[in-house]
C-alpha cells in the first residue's frame, strides 16, 4: 500500500515539474515573440527611412521653398532613426507619418511633381510600406496582449513574477490620429 502511495506522490511530482516547465517555455516562446515582431516593424521603419531622403531630394526640385516641411520631414526621421524604445518609436513614427501627409498635401500643389515619375514610383513604395508598418504593428500589439495575458493569467503569472518577466508596452499612436476628421461640404 505504501509503494501505491509513494508512485502517486512520484507521479504527481513529475506532473508539476512538467506544468511548470511548460509554462516557462511558453513564456519564454511568447517574449520572444514579442521581441521578433518589433524586429519587423523596426525593419519596414528602416526601409521607410531608407525612401525619404530620395522623396526628399525629388519634392526639393519643385518645391524648394516648402524648407520648413522638408526639415520636419527630416528631423521626424531622425527621431525614428534614433528611438530606443517601444514608446519612443511609437512617437517619432507618429511624427514622421504626420510630416508625410504635410509633404504629400504640399505635392498636391505642384501638378509636375505629381507627374514625376521618380515622385509616383517612391509615393507608391511609401505607400505599400505603410500598409506593412500596419500590418507589422497590428502582429505586434497581438503579440504583446498574447504575451501581456501570460503574465498576468494565474498560475503562470507566479512564474512571471519568480522569473523577472515584465509586461510589454503596446505600439500606439497618438492622440491626433484618434480623432475622427471633420468633413465638411
Amino acid at each position: 500500500m505504501d509503494w501505491i502511495v509513494t508512485i502517486v506522490v512520484i507521479v504527481l511530482i513529475i506532473f508539476v515539474i512538467i506544468t511548470l516547465v511548460h509554462m516557462y517555455n511558453r513564456l519564454v516562446s511568447l517574449r520572444n515573440r514579442v521581441k521578433n515582431s518589433f524586429a519587423q516593424i523596426d525593419v519596414q521603419l528602416k526601409r521607410r527611412n531608407d525612401l525619404i531622403p530620395n522623396l526628399v531630394e525629388t519634392v526639393k526640385g519643385y518645391a524648394s521653398h516648402e524648407k520648413g516641411v522638408l526639415e520636419e520631414v527630416t528631423k521626424a526621421r531622425s527621431n525614428v532613426m534614433n528611438a530606443s524604445s517601444v514608446k519612443e518609436t511609437s512617437e517619432a513614427d507618429n511624427q514622421l507619418t504626420g510630416a508625410l501627409k504635410s509633404l504629400f498635401a504640399v505635392a498636391e500643389n505642384y501638378p509636375d511633381l505629381k507627374a514625376n515619375s521618380n515622385f509616383q514610383q517612391l509615393q507608391s513604395e511609401l505607400s505599400d510600406t505603410e500598409d506593412k508598418i500596419a500590418y507589422s504593428r497590428q502582429f505586434y500589439n497581438d503579440t504583446v496582449l498574447m504575451y501581456n495575458n501570460a503574465c498576468q493569467q494565474f498560475p503562470s503569472s507566479l512564474l512571471a513574477r519568480l522569473f523577472g518577466f515584465k509586461q510589454s508596452e503596446f505600439f500606439e499612436t497618438d492622440e491626433a490620429s484618434r480623432e475622427v476628421p471633420k468633413v465638411e461640404f
